[in-house]
């Protein structure tokens, strides 16, 4: 066993600040084993959001040593373990406590995306055709566990806060998945354009670098999305 230092967050909208709780660590162990450790023994009431603890949740986004991480999938092996490591909540948006924060702006966002419409079925007997190449590359983007990491990185959100004018990048995947999709018969450009926002993104692929999922979030569909 050896011992570690961890610099978590706490506080609310009104303010706070980080505190330094020295916990044992094992081998094996991930950052959400930490957090509980010192939930379990020295701040009972420390807030934290998680569900799985399998990385499919998305529930326990967090920003570790200033990067926005899942923490039940970032092993304490990967950190050095020689000065503190620090947890905090994700800037991008409002607090609620210690490391929760209020993601339902997200969710609000999602329904202004227009929903699957299919096209008509292209033979006599009313089946749909499709090639496997189109149903491949829209399976990529329905890996998306919305842990919202994507969004927290976008400098535009993140830095600019343009929040009613950007829907960000998990949203730009799931809009790319219905666009491309074989069987969508939808029009969705013009609301990207125009009012959600897909002008501000200057493809730096920040959002690709923190999916837990490994999506091309820029390649694979904001880029395409540009293009049309």
């Amino acid at each position: 066993m050896a011992s570690a230092t961890f610099r978590i967050w706490r506080g609310n909208k009104n303010g706070g600040e980080f505190k330094d709780y020295a916990t044992e660590v094992a081998p094996g162990m991930v950052v959400l084993d930490a957090v509980h450790e010192i939930q379990a023994t020295q701040a009972h009431d420390l807030a934290v959001r998680w569900n799985c603890k399998a990385g499919k949740c998305g529930s326990c986004s967090a920003e570790i040593n200033g990067m926005p991480k899942l923490m039940c999938m970032t092993r304490l092996s990967t950190l050095p373990l020689n000065q503190p490591i620090k947890v905090e909540p994700m800037r991008s948006f409002p607090l609620i406590r210690d490391l929760a924060t209020d993601v339902s702006w997200n969710y609000s966002v999602k329904t202004q995306i227009k929903p699957f419409r299919p096209r008509k079925p292209d033979t006599p007997d009313g089946t749909w055709r499709m090639a496997q190449a189109d149903v491949d590359r829209v399976q990529e983007f329905r890996k998306c566990i919305e842990c919202f990491l994507c969004q927290d990185v976008c400098h535009v959100l993140r830095n600019h806060h343009l929040h009613s004018q950007f829907i960000g990048p998990r949203f730009f995947v799931y809009a790319g998945a219905l666009e491309m999709h074989p069987l969508d018969d939808e029009n969705r450009l013009r609301e990207l354009r125009d009012s959600q926002g897909i002008g501000y993104c200057n493809i730096t692929k920040c959002c690709t670098k923190v999916c837990p999922e490994g999506i091309h979030i820029t390649d694979n569909a904001i880029i395409p999305l540009k293009e049309r």
